[in-house]
């Protein structure tokens, strides 16, 4: 066990396993930028990338790199990163391996927000600032109806599902009020792209991230990996299990909305980094760090095999991690059904 301390007081606990997954991950996530950076219609090697990256490129090489590419990657990595911790913290609170932020109606409120602005004939700043009031807006309204002498991880997910499923028709119906071009933009950004993102969409979520990381990982971490022992065994360990689940929960839904801001509502990441962070590590909690650096890495390689995989054309990013992540849900149920655990 490695802990890790702050002048504070805080200590955050990671098994060395733990560690070097984050860590390779980490690693695997540069290696791939670096590759990311140098591809397209102006290719460059590695060592033109990190010659530029270090000052050393000429004018046009600088403008392609820190302007157009770097950008992008940036986003990437943060939302990757703030979808994936999101969805570790949901479902360690709700004691649900399918307790995500898609299932529980917050996309689909950031979603809401979003196609608001849409309908009404807004810009894209409106629309990402539109995208985060939604978010939040359903992070408040989903916790006060789950209320009732506290948030309990059944109640959460009942009310989300069902506010999910409310958002979802009015989504639906919203894009039928809207026109044409502006419907089909707002397609695009309903299931997730990164085209055309620059250092506007990144720096918000990047601030955040440099907030909030910490608040759950070493404010909160250890007593998150209690609730998941119930509220009973926490409580008699000194958690304040009712606050601490208001600010993990407020961290979550907040990252959610910037994520959904700045690339839309990525669908089934903020599922599948958890698992595959818990099954990387083989350790019990929610597995935070890892699962971060899980979900920057799928989302760089998401976002390579988007750009990639149909030669002439970009898909949206969404669409990948859509296929990819339903295809290892049904894996993984089918997995756990053969174990006899379904």
């Amino acid at each position: 066990m490695i802990v890790l301390r702050t002048p504070g007081g805080l200590s955050l606990r990671l098994r060395p396993r733990a560690l070097a997954v984050g860590v390779a991950c980490a690693l695997l996530t540069v290696a791939l930028g670096v590759v990311a950076i140098g591809s397209g219609d102006y290719p460059m090697s590695a060592a033109d990338v990190l010659r530029t990256l270090a000052g050393g490129g000429s004018p046009a090489e600088d403008f392609i790199v820190t302007e157009l590419r770097l950008p992008r990657l940036v986003t990437a990595v943060a939302v990757g990163a703030a979808l994936a911790l999101a969805g570790a913290v949901f479902q360690s609170l709700v004691r649900n391996p399918l307790g995500t932020p898609d299932i529980l109606g917050f996309t689909q409120g950031a979603a809401t927000g979003a196609l608001v602005v849409v309908v009404l004939g807004g810009g894209s700043a409106m629309l990402a600032g539109a995208a985060l009031t939604g978010g939040l807006a359903t992070g408040v309204l989903v916790y006060a109806l789950a209320w009732r002498r506290g948030v309990h991880g059944y109640r959460l997910i009942l009310v989300g599902i069902g506010v999910a499923a409310i958002l979802t028709g009015v989504n639906g119906w919203l894009l039928t009020r809207a026109p044409l071009m502006d419907a089909a933009r707002a397609v695009l950004w309903l299931t997730g792209s990164l085209d055309g993102r620059g250092w506007s969409n990144a720096v918000p979520l990047l601030a955040a991230l440099a907030v909030l990381v910490p608040v759950v990982l070493l404010a909160n971490g250890p007593a998150l990996r209690l609730v998941e022992m119930g509220d009973d065994a926490a409580s008699a360990l000194g958690v304040r299990v009712q606050r601490l689940r208001l600010v993990v929960l407020a961290a979550a839904v907040l990252l959610v909305s910037l994520a959904a801001a700045a690339a839309g509502p990525v669908s089934f990441l903020a599922l599948t980094a958890p698992h595959l962070a818990r099954r990387l590590t083989r350790a019990p909690g929610p597995n935070l760090l890892p699962s971060a650096a899980v979900g920057a890495l799928l989302m760089v390689a998401a976002d390579q095999i988007a750009q990639r995989a149909v030669p002439s054309h970009q898909l949206p990013v969404g669409v990948v991690t859509g296929v990819l992540g339903g295809g290892y849900l049904v894996w993984l149920l089918a997995t756990e059904r053969r174990a006899g655990r379904l």
